[in-house]
């Protein structure tokens, strides 16, 4: 045998041990507990041989606490391009059966490599997580190795797009590279994100808790927003990466892809003439809406369970993908509370940074009142969705439906924030606050002065009020609204104002960067 060839077969068998990760037995281990394996898991996310590794010879250079005694070939994370559905991405996914995925300053240095390249070439970085967190043995140098990935985060953000998988544990500083970027999944019953873990809860509060009370995938899909998908299975999340890039362009100086629909510009829906109730306290379906005037019927929600009472997603119009915010009347009527209010508003900060339209409807009696809001800081979050509108200068179209009232009007995308077109159907009510409580307040004096007949002052005034506002052609008349629309044709007018959109073109001020209220 030649040098050459016995060379090429010890590459052979040592990429083939390299593929192993720790060892077989640690590979059935985690088969074991329903995970799939790094390598598994990057071959279910990209294109069939589209997969280029890189550093998979890389070894740690750790010789504390016995560490000098094995050397693993690529440290416990694969790190590498290829692509999904002919996309170019970069990816990482870290290997729990090395070192339980701890994170080392070599892993962190792949890690970062990748990072660097979708940066420099303009593709999305997508990171598999599965770490039992810094590698206790490397000390400060696994710490700055976190920070290292941090920082390339943060200049990765609103240039490339950033999605985190989070496939086992993510635990201590290792949840803030997911919070930095702009996707989060998680994968119920064996994923779980938390800065420290029950038993250090239960020795500092005295509070019990196991994993997944504390940080598991329905926690933080539903309460706390940390992660805007929360999926049954890794395959599940797998298949929710692959649909979410189809929404969105590579970078933020390209445009995301167009698909082709048969779905016609100027399809109708009659069954949006009658949507509407009478009574305006009664609730209907913001998703019927949403579903009947988009391509095909077809709805990508983001942050599904958490803070229901507005949507948000990406859905197409005539193949073209657009930015959707929406109340929903069906969930404590579509008012805007803390929560609602930093989830749109991050999502539309997102659609606005990679040139994504905002197609935003609305039906918002107000902010939620009350010390809880008060106390939790109402007034800044909701200014975060009021900036976000404000700065925002993609093409944004708004159709109010029903109520705008209040401050929550102004901050849905008013015309005073910048929106480029404002329709609204005949239904819609565009005033300082509802009629009855606006009577309450102009007329409280009459109506005590005159208590035999209160009642009939104040269905008088309420008369005379709701023909003022409860409609749209006040705001009509000066301006506020450019049309009002017949609500079955509400598909070929957005789609329409769209299309005279694709060209705008909007500065802001020169600035170094903003202060948003945070």
């Amino acid at each position: 045998m030649s040098i050459q060839s016995e060379n090429i077969e010890k590459l052979v068998a040592r990429r083939e041990k390299a593929r192993l990760g720790g060892s077989e037995k640690r590979i059935e281990a985690q088969h074991a507990k329903g995970k799939k394996t790094a390598r598994e898991r990057l071959e279910m996310l990209l294109d069939e041989g589209s997969f280029e590794e890189f550093d998979m010879f890389v070894q740690h250079r750790c010789t504390n606490f016995g560490m000098d005694a094995s050397h693993p070939d690529g440290d416990g994370v694969v790190t590498g391009c290829g692509t999904i559905g002919g996309r170019p991405v970069y990816v990482f996914a870290q290997d729990f059966t090395v070192s339980g995925g701890s994170l080392s300053k070599t892993m962190s240095e792949k890690i970062c490599k990748i990072q660097d390249m979708a940066l420099r070439n303009g593709a999305p970085c997508i990171g598999l997580n599965d770490s039992g967190g810094a590698r206790i043995q490397e000390g400060i140098d696994a710490l700055a190795g976190y920070g290292e990935i941090f920082e390339r985060n943060i200049l990765a953000s609103g240039v490339v797009p950033q999605i985190s998988a989070i496939m086992g544990p993510c635990a201590g500083g290792a949840v803030y590279s997911p919070a930095l970027t702009d996707f989060t999944l998680m994968v119920k019953n064996t994923s779980y994100m938390f800065l420290t873990g029950p038993a250090v809860v239960k020795s500092v509060t005295g509070e019990v808790v196991d994993q997944e009370q504390l940080g598991g995938a329905s926690v933080h899909a539903s309460k706390s927003g940390v992660a805007h998908f929360a999926a049954d299975s890794e395959e599940e999340a797998i298949g929710i990466i692959k649909e979410l890039l189809s929404y969105i362009p590579q970078n933020n100086l390209e445009s995301a892809p167009v698909v082709e629909t048969a779905d016609p510009i100027n399809r109708v829906d009659d069954a949006l003439n009658s949507l509407i109730p009478d009574n305006p306290n009664k609730a209907y379906d913001m998703y019927e809406v949403i579903r009947s005037i988009v391509d095909d019927g077809r709805f990508f929600e983001i942050h599904r369970e958490f803070a229901k009472n507005i949507i948000v997603g990406f859905a197409r119009f005539n193949g073209r993908s657009v930015g959707i915010v929406a109340n929903q009347p069906k969930v404590l009527a579509g008012v805007l509370d803390i929560n609602a209010s930093r989830k749109a508003a991050r999502f539309v900060r997102f659609c606005d940074a990679f040139s994504i339209p905002l197609v935003t409807l609305v039906d918002v009696p107000g902010f939620l009142c009350g010390t809880q809001q008060e106390y939790g800081a109402i007034i800044t979050n909701g200014a975060k969705l009021l900036y976000a509108y404000g700065e925002a200068t993609v093409p944004k179209v708004t159709v109010t439906l029903r109520k705008g009232y209040g401050g929550a009007h102004i901050v849905m995308s008013c015309k005073q924030l910048r929106g480029d077109i404002n329709y609204a159907w005949p239904s819609a009510q565009i005033a300082v606050m509802g009629a009855d409580g606006a009577v309450n307040v102009l007329y409280a004096k009459d109506i005590k002065a005159d208590p035999e007949h209160a009642q009939e002052i104040f269905e008088a005034k309420k008369a005379e009020y709701e023909e003022l506002f409860s409609n749209p052609y006040q705001a009509a008349q000066k301006g506020y609204i450019d049309d009002v629309i017949e609500p079955r044709k509400t598909r070929f007018r957005v789609i329409r104002a769209l299309e005279q959109l694709a060209t705008k073109r909007q500065e802001i001020p020169a600035k170094k960067h903003d202060n948003l209220p945070l």
